[in-house]
């Protein structure tokens, strides 16, 4: 296989250690850089990066709700859209106008001028998504910061490629690029590979493009779907990922990741089991980053094993009989869903764990009354932040690190956690005492990070403890600090 010349870039395979990453690697091309990509803010893209959410809900074709608003011109529901993904925890937004109803030129350069005034959406990265050049194109001409395009490839021979290359290293952008050539999609793990190889040696070799800015996309295809050519999906993109991530220097993988669940449509919870099944073994095999709906994902850790079980025989093509399997039990979820009450088996356990759950679950109904509780069981209100609801998000925080939990649900536990902080606020104010504060603390969220919560629970326990905090808010700029 050609590659770069080994004295130039080496792969550096880490072992994660972690009891819950068994065969995870973090991988590392020395002397290469990151990605680097912006809005008004940068995002940078690390091997700590752990995965990249790309939000998806802006996408003509992936929401109905969104199709609507662009075709009837309702232009500030659609930014509302946009806005709410990136406070979902969203670090990229996916833009497509792709409907034969709209012009897609037109409507995507609107769309793209009017979140430029949005700072609370133009902050984040932009994902220009079209299977048309001149609207590609047309995005990058109005675009701001660092985007990225999505996509390219081979599928009109090598020409048109490198052509439409070298305009998207002219504007700057990254460029996700299809495993699909002039015969068709890759549908296997051998096509993927030659696929993904043939690309990347042309980017590199011929248009200089930079490495690291490259992302494929081995195709995410459905699973279960009866069809027994359709069984080794998942498995060949999990290791067409790791192979792309090991001889590809620089390259990173990503997918849509919904298409994986196809066969499943109106069945939510066996579709949010697959994709948070789908995550877990793709970024163990070096997937960093996906266009996902964050409402259509279960914690790892939270899937029934029964149901667990089946989607993994399935993903990972463990039995003959696995796809009769999950559908049998995929109906009996159906069932069970239709006749379903609100599940409050959780309720009876102890107090540390009911508070634990409502975080990890993202429940608010009752974390007032748990930690009312919580706060007669101590002596200092403050302590039911140090001990209670510290311990829980030490939990969700186990649960991010290991791949079993992803940014939008850590940021909806944070609102769970920031309504607990809310109620003891006033009885922490009440059990404050007259005393010489100890000294003056300065505190904000750096310019980049709109989630405050770490920063008022800390502000919170500082206070408590007789320091004066002055609190600059979030996204402050570190001249600020220098005032």
């Amino acid at each position: 296989m050609s590659g770069l010349a080994p004295e130039t870039y080496k792969l550096n395979l880490k072992m994660n250690l972690h009891p819950d990453y068994p065969g995870k690697y973090q991988y590392k091309w020395t002397n290469l850089p990151n990605m680097k990509l912006s809005g008004l803010e940068p995002l940078e893209v690390t091997p700590e990066s752990n995965f990249i959410n790309i939000g998806e809900r802006t996408n003509v074709a992936g929401s109905a709700k969104f199709l609507k608003h662009i075709k009837e011109g309702e232009f500030e529901a659609a930014l509302q859209i946009a806005r709410d993904q990136v406070e979902g925890g969203a670090q990229i937004i996916d833009v497509n106008m792709d409907d034969g109803l709209i012009d897609g030129k037109e409507a995507m350069v609107k769309f793209l001028n009017l979140i430029a005034s949005e700072p609370d959406i133009s902050r984040v990265p932009i994902m220009i998504d079209s299977s048309k050049w001149e609207i590609i194109e047309a995005g990058l001409k109005c675009v701001q910061g660092k985007c990225v395009v999505n996509s390219i490839s081979l599928k009109e021979g090598e020409e048109n490629f490198i052509y439409q290359a070298k305009k998207i290293k002219q504007y700057g952008a990254a460029v996700i690029v299809m495993a699909f050539d002039e015969d068709g999609q890759a549908d296997s793990y051998e096509k993927r590979i030659q696929m993904c190889e043939r690309s990347y040696r042309i980017l590199v070799d011929k248009v200089k493009f930079p490495p690291q800015d490259i992302i494929f996309d081995p195709n995410v295809f459905p699973v279960a779907t009866g069809m027994d050519e359709h069984r080794r999906n998942a498995l060949d993109f999990f290791r067409a990922t790791r192979w792309i991530r090991e001889n590809l220097p620089g390259a990173h993988v990503s997918g849509g990741i919904s298409n994986v669940s196809f066969s499943f449509r109106g069945n939510n919870p066996v579709r949010e089991a697959m994709h948070s099944a789908f995550l877990y073994h793709g970024i163990n095999e070096g997937l960093d980053m996906g266009i996902v709906n964050p409402t259509m994902i279960e914690v790892y850790d939270n899937i029934p094993k029964d149901l667990l079980e089946r989607v993994e025989d399935v993903l990972l093509d463990r039995r003959e009989d696995a796809t009769d399997r999950l559908l049998s039990f995929a109906e009996s979820v159906v069932a069970g869903t239709k006749e379903k009450k609100p599940e409050l088996e959780w309720r009876k356990e102890n107090l540390q764990d009911r508070i634990t759950h409502s975080l990890v679950k993202r429940i608010t109904e009752f974390i007032d009354e748990d930690v009312e509780e919580a706060r007669q069981a101590v002596s200092m209100p403050i302590e039911v932040i140090e001990g209670h609801l510290m311990n829980g998000m030490n939990v969700v925080g186990d649960l991010f690190g290991s791949g079993k939990m992803f940014l939008p649900q850590v940021v909806k536990s944070a609102r769970v956690m920031k309504k607990a902080v809310a109620y003891l606020l006033p009885f922490i104010e009440a059990s404050k005492t007259e005393t010489k504060a100890k000294g003056k603390v300065l505190m904000a969220t750096v310019k980049g990070d709109v989630h405050d919560i770490g920063k008022n629970i800390v502000g919170v326990v500082l206070g408590c403890n007789n320091y004066e905090i002055i609190d600059l808010g979030v996204m402050v700029p570190a001249e600020k600090f220098c005032k």
